[in-house]
């Protein structure tokens, strides 16, 4: 019963909170621009369905490209990072067997 209260008080901020930045002229007005632009791409995509499926479909393949990329990225650092430590722990341990 919670959660439902949280997230009833939640939505009714948030419906408040967009009435009442509606009341200055400049957000009603930029609100008109992107609600127009919405209902034109929706309709558009409405009679082109398979439009949108192709768009979902470049942009889905977009980003799992650019996700590999970055987890490939992410591996190469963490590899360097080991070498470096493995070197550093290396050293550190030659050092200690030179000195005794």
């Amino acid at each position: 019963m919670g959660k439902r209260n949280l997230f009833i008080g939640v939505l009714m901020g948030a419906i408040a909170g967009g009435l009442v930045s509606l009341f200055n002229n400049d957000a009603r007005n930029y609100t008109k621009l992107k609600m127009n632009y919405a209902k034109n791409r929706s309709g558009y995509y409405v009679k082109h369905p398979s439009e949108a499926v192709r768009s979902a479909k470049e942009s889905f393949d977009k980003f799992n490209k650019e996700f590999s990329s970055g987890a490939e990225n992410a591996i190469n650092a963490l590899e360097q990072v080991e070498n470096t430590l493995d070197k550093f722990a290396n050293k550190e341990q030659k050092d200690l067997e030179n000195t005794l």
